[in-house]
């Protein structure tokens, strides 16, 4: 094994976390913790990279490529869906120490998202990508280790209700009364990604399915919410269209039905992670992109 190289974080990294952070100033000593655990020797850090965990390209004992995925929250949820999926739909796990973190998976190419296709083909194949993940949580009989979809979203109803300007109240009502109809009466019980998006579903090697995702924040529920993440992709470039909110509409639309979920269903959960991702803007600070999904969830 090579000696542990010197590791610098991306600066989207750095800027997500505070360069103050603790976790930053642990680094070092992970990576060395994760070379000597599992024999590996670094090539280079993945640039720009995630706002909460490092990714490190390297080379294990036998010289197949791998990827190393430092998370500063913690890898045990992540860990166990990839696990479950068993990289079907999504990158295989390798190897795991979630006590520090740390994942050893296999190598995709970082470079190639499906927002490097046209939004229609990028659609399709995220489609694609999705069945696959879509399965029980565990087998039958047996618990699963996730958090559900009613105990995430209630952790952000303080949140919503302190940081939606005032303006945007009425708005902030009904994402917050929809939250409440909708898990009200929901039926499925399925292991999410939650947090997926074109950016999510890398290119991979010849012999695995084209594109498989990457970056689970595992949930357990109803397929809605996790296809809603999905619609709002590429908002920035749907807001300098004209007739924006009939193409949001549209969006729903097509993507419930390539999927078989119900549209009204769709729709209300579209609306309410736009207003929870606005408020999670706002009160950190980015005013703009705060507004930019208020205006989205206005367009539904």
């Amino acid at each position: 094994m090579a000696p542990a190289p010197h590791v610098e974080p991306p600066q989207r990294l750095v800027r997500s976390l505070g360069a103050d952070s603790p976790w930053l100033a642990e680094l070092p000593e992970l990576v060395r913790e994760s070379m000597t655990r599992w024999d590996l020797t670094v090539e280079r850090v993945v640039a720009p990279g995630g706002r909460g965990s490092l990714v490190l390209l390297v080379r294990r004992a036998d010289g197949a490529p791998a990827a190393l995925k430092l998370c500063a929250a913690g890898a045990g949820a992540e860990a166990a869906a990839l696990a479950r999926w068993d990289g079907h739909g999504a990158v295989r796990l390798l190897d795991a120490a979630p006590e520090t973190g740390a994942l050893l998976l296999e190598r995709l190419h970082a470079e190639i998202s499906l927002r490097s296709l046209p939004e229609a083909k990028a659609n399709l194949e995220a489609v694609s990508a999705l069945r696959r993940l879509w399965v029980p949580p565990a087998p039958p009989g047996a618990a699963h280790p996730f958090t559900t979809v009613a105990e995430h979203t209630a952790r952000a109803v303080d949140r919503i209700r302190e940081h939606i300007p005032k303006e945007a109240r009425p708005l902030a009502g009904e994402a917050l009364e929809l939250r409440s109809a909708l898990l009200a009466d929901a039926t499925e019980e399925l292991l999410l990604h939650g947090d997926f998006r074109q950016g999510a579903v890398l290119s991979a090697d010849p012999g695995r399915a084209h594109w498989l995702a990457i970056g689970p924040e595992p949930l357990v529920g109803e397929r809605a919410y996790d296809l809603a993440r999905l619609v709002r992709d590429r908002l920035h470039d749907l807001g300098a269209t004209s007739g924006a909110a009939s193409l949001t509409r549209r969006r729903v639309r097509k993507l419930a039905d390539s999927l078989e979920v119900d549209r009204d269903r769709l729709r209300g959960w579209c609306l309410y992670r736009a207003v929870e991702s606005a408020s999670r803007q706002i009160a950190a600070g980015n005013r703009a992109d705060g507004e930019m999904l208020l205006e989205f969830a206005g367009w539904l």
